[in-house]
């Protein structure tokens, strides 16, 4: 009986995590959309009934998503979604890459072997969404989901580079980091304007690997350095509009 109950109760509380984990990436999915201005009030009631579930799972993701800076909590009031990155704020995040990825790399380029071959495969991902941007730009069909899987594959390249480190702990600061990435270019409605560029720093880092962690630290550290620039003059000429 007292296996039975154990097994029950480990159940209910897997189940509730999953459901939980579910809400987390919905409400993420939402707060990634251009549709949500920042400043927004965020209900929980009513995010709660359009997905169909209990407040508790919807409260539980937005306390998270505290934590990663999309959303802020006013006293009294609820939560509302964060104001884009911008300015000393967008340095910061700069700055933040530039350690924690350089470290990254390498770390992961000690098994070169290993990593190099998953590189290539999303490297590949990369060049093919890149064709499929440049002809939606060219055409005039650019549509948000289209850039948003654009980033998605273009993050996936840092992604799997922390994700062979092997060291957990990177790995849960880079996902902090990707939030706060999407959220900066959560403004782009139009063309991915670097996207040749950015295919090319990530083959150039990828060549660096296999001349070993040195290298490949170096190489990130260039790439990241120059989405940097690319930010700062696409940050300027929305200001200046």
């Amino acid at each position: 009986m007292a296996d039975t109950m154990f097994s029950h109760g480990v159940s209910s509380s897997l189940e509730r995590r999953g459901l939980r984990d579910r809400v987390y990436d919905l409400v993420l999915d939402m707060l990634m959309s251009s549709s949500i201005e920042p400043g927004t009030r965020l209900s929980i009631d009513a995010i709660a009934r359009d997905l169909n579930v209990s407040p508790t799972p919807v409260r539980e993701a937005l306390v998270q998503l505290e934590r990663t800076g999309l959303v802020t909590r006013e006293a009294h009031k609820g939560y509302r979604v964060a104001p884009p990155i911008a300015d000393d704020q967008l340095e910061a995040l700069f700055d933040a890459r530039l350690v924690l990825e350089s470290g990254a790399t390498a770390l992961a380029a000690r098994d070169s072997a290993t990593l190099v071959p998953v590189l290539e495969a999303a490297l590949t991902q990369h060049v093919e969404m890149m064709e499929r941007v440049q002809s939606s730009a060219e055409s005039g069909d650019m549509t948000v989901d289209l850039i948003r899987d654009y980033f998605a594959v273009d993050w996936n390249f840092h992604h799997l580079i922390f994700e062979h480190t092997r060291n957990p702990f990177l790995l849960d600061m880079s996902e902090a980091i990707s939030t706060r990435v999407h959220r900066m270019r959560q403004t782009v409605t139009t063309g991915v304007s670097d996207a040749s560029e950015a295919v090319a720093e990530h083959r150039m880092v990828l060549d660096a690997i296999s001349s070993g962690p040195e290298a490949a630290s170096l190489a990130m550290r260039d790439h990241i350095d120059r989405v940097r620039e690319r930010s700062r003059a696409d940050a300027q000429r929305k200001a200046a509009q």
